[in-house]
């Protein structure tokens, strides 16, 4: 099944044009309305005329995460405020969001292609498609919601929250798609059993998953536990929906239309052939509110230059098994270390010596901050240290929307060496 069977079935010398036109439009409203691209083009003595082929791509600056955070909240807005119709945010490494604008345009091609991957994961205008991602500033539920409209499915806007209930929603509501991350699929799954609910007893026969790296292993149990088919997708708070599976699940397949990928080498730049893993860069080719140049994702992952039995044109990204940089994804959230030290550092602990230790207990994530008392505070006070833990923990869960365990050890009792700052013991 196709939404845009033109699009996604395209002839791969016309989807090049295509791409090839989109970008020359994108890099000359850039130059024209974003001063940072104006002004690095100026400095590198780049015409956006000169961009004649796909390949002069690689002569263009790259696009950073800490550019975005310096532009906070609406310098790289290529449009006036007036045209921007809807703002979402994206975690940033200082704990200041990046705001996402969008036109109406952005939005109505957002959903068309949410729609695409719903229809390559198996979704009808038959389905009713329970979204458990939450709701809110962060980008995560409202494509999905959007383009299952689209497509005339029955939504279900459940959010995150309470596994009992969304299982109860599932029942009572015949939910046939759940769309969440795979740990909360793993953890409604855990929940079915302690409610002695027999996956028979739902009508579940899709899952799309993502926001988070999980291995075939993972996807497996998920389809054993809950009776589906699953598939993984992906996209950015700042780009949104970048690719997804088909049900021939041999990769992601991107919307290259829509978005310019290329593979570089995480330390050099250099940009690597296909098959080669590396950090993913995409170039928005149709964005009008926040288009992005040479995006540098953080994401690992590789191409794949083989075409798919499906019958889509369009190439395919392997899953992403982790990232180049020290982004931790919690419970779907992206959190930097920096950001956590940020936060303590507010509470009034400067320098703070800490470790993040990362698990999992009933497929659920648990972030537990080991951190070390200074030795200016009297921990012999029970009161006084149990201050100090709440104080931290609840500005944690008020900055970062992650919460933390934090445990108070004692003065010089972290070492760095042995396993360093992070300790993930996760497996997905």
């Amino acid at each position: 099944m196709f939404w845009q069977g033109e699009y996604e079935c395209m002839d791969r010398g016309e989807l090049e044009l295509l791409q090839l036109e989109r970008l020359q439009a994108t890099l000359n409203r850039v130059a024209r309305n974003v001063p940072l691209y104006r002004k690095r083009f100026a400095e590198l003595g780049i015409d956006p005329y000169d961009v004649q082929s796909l390949e002069d791509v690689k002569s263009l600056p790259f696009t950073t995460k800490e550019d975005l955070r310096q532009h906070y909240p609406y310098g790289l807005f290529a449009v006036p405020l007036r045209d921007v119709v809807r703002m979402q945010t994206s975690t940033g490494t200082t704990g200041k969001p990046t705001v996402v604008g969008y036109t109406s345009g952005d939005v109505r091609r957002w959903s068309e292609l949410a729609a695409r991957i719903l229809t390559a994961g198996g979704i009808t205008k038959d389905d009713a498609v329970q979204i458990a991602y939450n709701y809110g500033l962060f980008t995560g539920a409202f494509g999905i919601h959007s383009g299952a409209e689209l497509i005339g499915a029955s939504v279900i806007p459940s959010s995150s929250g309470d596994a009992r209930r969304q299982i109860s929603i599932m029942q009572d509501y015949r939910t046939t798609a759940l769309v969440c991350t795979p740990s909360y699929a793993l953890h409604l799954a855990d929940t079915l059993e302690e409610m002695n609910i027999n996956k028979t007893a739902l009508s579940l026969r899709f899952g799309l998953f993502g926001s988070e790296p999980w291995t075939e292993e993972t996807r497996l149990e998920i389809e054993t536990r809950l009776g589906i088919q699953a598939t993984d997708n992906y996209g950015l708070s700042e780009i949104t929906a970048v690719a997804g599976e088909c049900l021939e699940r041999t990769g992601l397949h991107i919307n290259e239309d829509h978005f310019l990928p290329e593979i570089v080498n995480p330390l050099t730049g250099e940009v690597l052939p296909p098959g080669q893993k590396g950090e993913l860069v995409l170039t928005t080719l149709t964005k009008e509110a926040f288009p992005l140049v040479r995006f540098r994702t953080g994401d690992l992952t590789a191409l794949i230059e083989t075409p798919c039995t499906c019958g889509r044109t369009l190439r395919r990204m392997t899953r992403i098994p982790g990232r180049s940089d020290d982004m931790l994804i919690i419970r779907g959230s992206n959190v930097f270390p920096a950001q956590i030290e940020g936060v303590i550092a507010t509470t009034g602990i400067h320098n703070p010596h800490y470790q993040i230790v990362l698990d999992r207990v009933g497929h659920m994530d648990r972030a537990t901050i080991m951190l070390e008392a200074p030795e200016s505070f009297c921990t012999d006070s029970i009161k006084e240290s149990q201050r100090i833990l709440e104080n931290v923990r609840i500005r944690l869960h008020t900055e970062l929307g992650v919460a933390f365990e934090v445990r108070l050890v004692e003065p010089k009792t972290i070492t760095y060496e042995a396993q360093g700052r992070i300790i993930d013991r996760r497996k997905m």
